[in-house]
Formats: structure tokens, C-alpha cells, sequence
């Protein structure tokens, strides 16, 4: 009695374990009656009829394929390798399990195939240079294909392409060259920057020296002339001020003839060998006569007393 109270128990236990399923928060329950669909549950603890149903836990949370390198032939007939990965998400889990066997496979093989859709289209450098187009346009061709399966692909990311060794050593001396040559044409271009400036800096300072000549010689002009302008006045008011005095002096004809004698000897004392008097020297030469005279008739008188 005791060992078949013992045995019902355990039944009971085992019983129960099986018909309590616990469902996390990032997983959806299928429930299936005799093999039939009968409810999706969410998460939390949930109870099932052992022997007569099943549950199916499937994960939401986004998850990543890694596409195997396969080697793919461009527009311009050059075979490169090309490895890829791709996240996805699960947004209906019934269709993710009674709508496909094998998601993850179906997806490789539908990657890899448009992979070489999509790569067949471009030639070596534009697909080298447009990762960003190549993952964009398979994101969406595989999005489209897997929103039967209830599965949206998040995104699509090429890892790699691998052109073949001699293409790669082709590319490497070619950007070397064009290296090369932009280092050859930048050179040449600051050594010619260099001589412009050089000869622009050397017109400049020409320029501004003839500029500072001219200023200067102006400045020595303008000088000369106001000095000879002062130089003018003054004399014309020395002259002024002379021929003043000598009017308001009322100075007799003998007065003016001897300061005019005076004014002859200064002019031999220079060092000129020929000395041209003014035509009124005539005038001058009658009145010294007249003095001549004076002294003569003076000396007369003495003698003769």
C-alpha cells in the first residue's frame, strides 16, 4: 500500500513538471494540441495538458548570420571574395516556424545569392568604393523575401572583399603612382606659388621704393622751392626796404655815383676776366667827369693863393 501511495506521488510530480512551462520575457510559446496550432503565448508561467500538448519557445531578440566568404565575379569579370553578416529579428513567431524548415539556412542561401545579383552589377572599384549601396540594396532584397517567414532583417553588413592577388598588387602600384604624381604635381604647384609670390613681393618692393624715390625727390622740390620762394622775399624785401631808405635818405647824384664805384670794385674783385657794365655806366662816367672838374678847379684855387 505504501509503495503504490509512494509511485502515485511521483506520477503527480512528474505530472506536473510537465505540464508547467515557463516562457521568458524575450520568447513567444506555439502551443500544439494532437499536433494542431492551438494558442501563442506570451511570457510567464503556463500550464499545458502533458501527453496531449506541446509547446514551442521561440527567441525575439535580434540575432546575426554569418554569411560564408564566397567568391563572386564583378561586371568587369574579376572574381573577388566576398564575406558578409546579417541581423535580424523575429516579428512573428508562427510564421518563423510553420512557414520555413530552416530559417538561418534559407537565409545564407538567399544572401549569397544576391550577393551575386547585386555584385554582378558593379565593376571593381565601385564595388570596393559602395559598401554602403551594396548593403542597403541587399538589406532590402532580403527583407523583402524573409516578411513571408515573419522575419525583418535589420540590417546587412559586407565584412570584406578580397580582390584577387595580382589585382591587389596591380591597385597598390597604381595608387602608388597616382601618389606619386600628386606629390610631383603639389610640389611643382607650391614652387610655382612660390615664384609667383617671390616675384609679386620683388614688383612690390620696386614699386614702393620708386614710390618712396619719387615722394622724396617731390619733398626736395617742394623744399628748393620754398627755400628759394623765402629766399625771393626776402631779398625783393631787403631790396624794398634799400630802395625805401634811399628815397626817404633823398641822397644827392654824387652820393649814388660813388656808392656805385664802390659797387663796381666789389664786382672786380671776383675772379671773372671780363666784367660787363650796364648801359647806364655812361651817365655814371659823365658825373665822375663832373667831380673830375670840382677837384680840379679846387686845387687851382689853393695854388693860386
Amino acid at each position: 500500500m505504501l509503495i503504490a501511495l509512494v509511485v502515485l506521488v511521483f506520477f503527480l510530480i512528474v505530472l506536473a513538471a510537465s505540464s508547467i512551462r515557463i516562457v521568458r520575457p524575450y520568447e513567444r510559446g506555439l502551443v500544439e494540441r494532437l499536433g494542431k496550432f492551438k494558442r501563442e503565448v506570451g511570457s510567464g508561467v503556463h500550464f499545458i495538458i502533458p501527453f496531449f500538448e506541446r509547446m514551442i519557445k521561440v527567441d525575439m531578440r535580434e540575432k546575426v548570420i554569418d554569411v560564408p566568404p564566397q567568391e563572386v565575379i564583378t561586371r568587369d569579370n574579376v572574381v573577388v571574395t566576398v564575406d558578409a553578416v546579417i541581423y535580424y529579428e523575429i516579428t512573428d513567431a508562427y510564421r518563423v516556424v510553420y512557414n520555413v524548415s530552416n530559417f538561418e539556412m534559407a537565409t545564407i542561401k538567399l544572401a549569397q545569392t544576391n550577393l551575386r545579383n547585386v555584385i554582378g552589377e558593379l565593376e571593381l572599384d565601385q564595388t570596393l568604393t559602395s559598401r554602403e549601396r551594396i548593403n542597403m540594396k541587399l538589406r532590402t532584397v532580403l527583407d523583402e523575401a524573409t516578411d513571408k517567414w515573419g522575419v525583418r532583417i535589420t540590417r546587412v553588413e559586407i565584412k570584406k572583399i578580397d580582390p584577387p592577388q595580382d589585382i591587389t598588387d596591380a591597385m597598390s602600384k597604381q595608387m602608388k603612382a597616382e601618389r606619386t604624381k600628386r606629390a610631383a604635381i603639389l610640389e611643382a604647384e607650391g614652387y610655382k606659388q612660390a615664384e609667383i609670390l617671390k616675384a609679386e613681393g620683388e614688383k612690390n618692393a620696386a614699386i614702393l621704393r620708386a614710390e618712396g624715390e619719387a615722394e622724396a625727390i617731390k619733398r626736395v622740390a617742394e623744399a628748393n622751392m620754398q627755400k628759394l620762394i623765402l629766399e625771393a622775399r626776402g631779398q625783393a624785401e631787403a631790396i624794398k626796404l634799400v630802395f625805401n631808405a634811399i628815397h626817404e635818405g633823398n641822397p644827392t647824384k654824387d652820393l649814388l655815383t660813388v656808392r656805385y664805384l664802390e659797387t663796381l670794385k666789389e664786382m672786380a674783385n671776383g675772379q671773372a676776366t671780363k666784367i660787363f657794365l650796364p648801359f647806364e655806366a655812361s651817365s655814371i662816367l659823365a658825373s665822375l667827369g663832373a667831380i673830375s672838374e670840382i677837384f680840379k678847379k679846387e686845387e687851382n684855387k689853393r695854388d693860386e693863393k
